[in-house]
């Protein structure tokens, strides 16, 4: 990796998923500005790094405001209303892909183009107007790209939630893989065949890291409430997804949240007359399973679609039969954001409602994904 610190701008920052990513990966790099028009998003941000991000309109941005910034890399996560399956497709026609567009447009006049980008969204993107005119402008700016869909399944991770995610480079700079350029791409191996080459103390054979990141750990090493009524093991284990760098100080995550999360199951548990009107259409899980739903912005509002129910009580049988028997509740957003896999360090502020956890959570993205991207996009060939 290059020995100067690479300044890094992070447009759409939310909670912090991509600074929390970037630090993951612990790549020689520095956040120097954020920008994220939500202020309920900018007060959990500035909670977590003491730095508020920029707040204003990012389509009254010019070419000469970015330049002064001297960035070496861009970090987007641009809304993704436009493009998903649930939403309208409006695409370039969605007032909410505007500002996206308009930075893509600024970078044939900067006079200091960024030397990286990083764009992640949701499938349905890639083949979106908005993906074509991102790869046209990249490309006519003299940058190389590498496209992959991935998701935490594919790190060890039980959750399902694949996503789309943009590499460029600015030549003469190259990727350490040079043979997926311009390719799209649905394995995280092009992203570890390197470090496995050239990490000598590293005994496992790439075969093995590959098993080894097929091999999801179960929900239960993710939940944080247990309950009392029954023998379910669901205690705290947020340590496991080896993000926390306090692995010994819990306070951050228990204290800070109670009002919210841990003291009662009860406003989690969900309602008999869901079960009887969804009932065929809930996605239900155990803490020995090891896969769960998307969580969307709308999980703890309504129920079909939205994200998976965690079964308090092991049913005899499991199906859908006797869901009324199985304590099916909601995961907490403490638990949400341990899928997210967020370091145990993470935590909102108090006059944050639970409603809105939920929502930002569930724009945000996965860190254990995220984080092997930015290493592999910041590693130099």
């Amino acid at each position: 990796m290059g020995k100067e610190v690479q300044r890094v701008l992070e447009f759409y920052s939310g909670i912090g998923g991509m600074r929390y990513s970037l630090m993951k990966a612990q790549v020689n790099a520095q956040v120097i500005e954020a920008f994220e028009i939500n202020n309920i998003a900018n007060d959990v941000y500035q909670h977590n790094f003491s730095h508020r991000p920029y707040q204003g309109n990012i389509q009254c941005l010019t070419a000469a405001d970015l330049d002064k910034y001297g960035a070496d890399a861009w970090l987007l996560s641009p809304p993704c209303q436009p493009y998903t399956r649930q939403g309208l497709q409006k695409d370039t026609g969605d007032a909410r892909a505007f500002s996206f567009l308009q930075i893509l447009e600024l970078i044939p006049f900067l006079l200091q183009p960024p030397n990286m980008l990083f764009v992640e969204n949701v499938v349905g993107f890639e083949t979106s107007d908005t993906h074509a005119k991102l790869i046209e402008i990249l490309e006519k700016t003299n940058f190389i790209t590498q496209e992959f869909i991935l998701s935490p399944l594919q790190f060890g991770i039980p959750y399902s939630r694949p996503r789309y995610f943009c590499l460029a480079k600015r030549k003469p700079s190259s990727f350490l893989n040079e043979s997926v350029n311009h390719q799209l791409i649905q394995s995280p191996r092009p992203l570890f065949e390197h470090f496995n080459t050239v990490a000598k103390e590293d005994d496992l054979s790439l075969e093995d890291r590959q098993n080894l990141l097929q091999s999801c750990q179960p929900i239960e090493k993710f939940l944080v409430l247990k309950n009392s009524s029954n023998d379910t093991n669901v205690e705290s284990a947020a340590s496991t997804t080896g993000l926390s760098n306090d692995s010994n100080d819990t306070s951050r995550t228990s204290g800070n949240d109670s009002n919210h999360e841990y003291d009662s199951l009860d406003k989690y548990y969900v309602q008999p007359s869901l079960l009887e009107r969804w009932g065929s259409a809930l996605d239900v899980v155990y803490p020995d399973s090891k896969r769960c739903c998307c969580f969307t912005k709308s999980y703890y509002r309504y129920v079909k679609g939205t994200g998976s129910l965690l079964a308090t009580v092991q049913p005899m049988k499991r199906d859908k039969t006797s869901l009324k028997e199985q304590g099916l509740r909601y995961f907490t957003p403490r638990e949400v954001a341990n899928l997210h896999s967020f370091p145990e360090g993470f935590e909102f502020p108090e006059h944050i409602s639970l409603k809105q956890r939920y929502a930002l959570l569930g724009n945000s993205l996965s860190i254990a994904v995220v984080a092997p991207l930015l290493q592999y996009l910041f590693t130099d060939a």
